[in-house]
This record gives C-alpha cells, sequence and structure tokens, in this order.
C-alpha cells in the first residue's frame, strides 16, 4: 500500500482526497456506502501493476474529503460533478469507470450525463435503475419493503446516525461488511441495530486493521455525510426527469454475487436476466453472477475482481 499516493483535489467546490498509482490509461474507481478508497486498495495495485493509471477517491461526505452540512448538497449532479471536477483537474478526458454499490448509482449516472468521458463502465452490484416517472422511489420502497427498510430508516435527519453512535464504530463496520443476508436489509426502530448480526469472526478478505481503517475515519467524519445520499434519492428522482427512458451508451460488464442483498431483492433478477436490464444498456456485455459472494464483491473477491476489470477494459 505504500506505493499509493494520497492527493487532494479542488474540485466542485469542496477539497477531495484522492488515492491513486501508476500511469497509462486512466481507471477511476467509485467506492460505495459504508466505504473509502480504500475499498479499491487492492484493485488499485492490480491494475497499476498492468499498465493502468488506477485513481480512487473519498467521495463527498467521506474519509478525508469534505462534508458540506447541507442534505441537498448529496444529489446525483453533485456526485458527478466532483468527478468530471477531478478529471478536469487531473487532466484526464476519457476513463475506465469502475463502481460498486453508490459508486455503480453514480457510474451509472455518469455514464448518463457524460457518456463523451467514459471509455467503458464495469458496475458491481447495483443494476442500472431505470427512472418510473409515474413512482416516487421512497413511496416505492416503503410499499414493497415496509418503513423499517434501512433506505426508508436512513431519511430523518440525525435519528440514524444517533443509533449508529450507539455501538462501537469497528463493530458497526463489522456488521455491514460482513452482512451476508441475501434479502433486503430492515432495522426496525424498536430492536435497531441488533438486527444486524455481529460476524463470529472475520473473513479472511477482511483484517483487523482493515476495519480499524474504515472506522477511524467514520470516527472522524461521521455518518451524516453518507447517509445524505440516501436522503437525496427522491430530490434525484426529481432531478433526473429530463434523463427519464435514456438509455446507457457505453459499453458494460455487470458483476455481482448471487448472495448479495441487492441481487436478491425482489424483481432484480429477473431484470437483469430476462432483457429490461439490456434494455436499458444496450452495450451491455457481459453479466458475470459470482456463486456464494455476498454484497462487498470488491473486497470479498478482490483479485477475481481485478481480473474481471482488466479482461474487459484491455479490449478498449
Amino acid at each position: 500500500m505504500e506505493k499509493i499516493e494520497h492527493t487532494t483535489v479542488a474540485t466542485n467546490g469542496i477539497n477531495m482526497h484522492v488515492a491513486s498509482i501508476g500511469t497509462g490509461p486512466a481507471v477511476l474507481f467509485i467506492h460505495g456506502f459504508p466505504e473509502l478508497w480504500y475499498s479499491w486498495r487492492n484493485q488499485l495495485l492490480y491494475l497499476s501493476s498492468r499498465g493502468y493509471r488506477a485513481i480512487a477517491p473519498d467521495l463527498r461526505g467521506y474519509g478525508d474529503t469534505d462534508a458540506p452540512p447541507s442534505v441537498t448538497s448529496y444529489t446525483a449532479l453533485h456526485l458527478v460533478g466532483d468527478l468530471i471536477g477531478l478529471l478536469d483537474k487531473l487532466g484526464i478526458h476519457q476513463v475506465f469507470l469502475v463502481g460498486h454499490d453508490w459508486g455503480a448509482l453514480i457510474a451509472w449516472y455518469f455514464c448518463l450525463f457524460r457518456p463523451d468521458r467514459v471509455k467503458a463502465l464495469v458496475n458491481m452490484s447495483v443494476p442500472f435503475p431505470p427512472r418510473n416517472p409515474a413512482v416516487r422511489p421512497l413511496n416505492n420502497f416503503r410499499a414493497v419493503y415496509g418503513d423499517d427498510y434501512y433506505i426508508c430508516r436512513f431519511q430523518e435527519p440525525g435519528e440514524i446516525e444517533e443509533e449508529f453512535a450507539q455501538i462501537d464504530t469497528a463493530r458497526l463496520m463489522k456488521k455491514f461488511l460482513c452482512l451476508r443476508i441475501p434479502k433486503p436489509l430492515c432495522i426496525p426502530k424498536d430492536t435497531g441495530l441488533s438486527t444486524v448480526p455481529d460476524p463470529s469472526a472475520l473473513p479472511s478478505w477482511l483484517s483487523e486493521e482493515d476495519v480499524n481503517y474504515y472506522a477511524s475515519k467514520f470516527n472522524q467524519k461521521g455518518f451524516t455525510g453518507p447517509v445524505n445520499y440516501y436522503r437525496c434519492w427522491d430530490l434525484n428522482w426529481e432531478l433526473m426527469a429530463p434523463w427519464t427512458g435514456v438509455q446507457i451508451k457505453v459499453p458494460v460488464k455487470f458483476i455481482v454475487g448471487d448472495q448479495d442483498l441487492v441481487y436478491n431483492n425482489k424483481g432484480t433478477k429477473e431484470y437483469i436476466h430476462n432483457g429490461g436490464f439490456k434494455k436499458y444498456v444496450p452495450y451491455l456485455q457481459d453479466v458475470v453472477v459470482m456463486e456464494g459472494v455476498a454484497h462487498f464483491i470488491n473486497q470479498e473477491k478482490a483479485e477475481e475482481v481485478g481480473a474481471h476489470i482488466y479482461e474487459f477494459i484491455k479490449k478498449f
């Protein structure tokens, strides 16, 4: 890890922490919740050793990047704007994009807004969600999964942060990163995070040192910025109205674990495998379903994911 360089770049009104290594065509890695640039540590080394310039920022609100106080400063337009500004500052016109979880959503938005800046995309866990102009997303989540669904529980400012603060941050990170329940995540108000199991032991791909790195950054920054992404879900739906029905027009490879909670959401497998996904992502070239793998696929199967990324992007 000592070869990875760390810099701060001013972009879109914030200071963004960026980890990078290597020279060659640029690959931009976009992390998810509750993660950091660090989630891509293995892929940064893997791709840089194969002739690529690997770049992984802490997103707005995370780690060593600024966290604006306003909830409405975390829309898709802000998040993609941060990354476009970063690429401009680095003098990079086109990149290979790699996203996971919220990073996958941001990568889909990036491709909607600025396909001219993307050579190809490797996305993980979250397939492209077409906008339904008739239904607000939060109303849909509540109707399908109930008020205890984690995205619904994240909506009230300060509420879930207070619950997170009740337990040690390292323990909280273990609960999230080791979660292997292939069904929608619910956090009932009366029982809270006790419904999210503590792992009996850390898996081989996650060390105490890794957990403590995450915990140190979330202790420093808090969870409000990251949770604000979820609080902008309906606002994003409003802002995305001009892009209703627009397809993703870049080459795409999609990777997901069969134990991923997102993959096991209602209707997701059917959407991915029965033509719906391909309808909105016409240049979808490959869908990889990794058996026995849960949500944090880029960490759980770091080497395999690195190889999947490399095998795809080297074609372009």
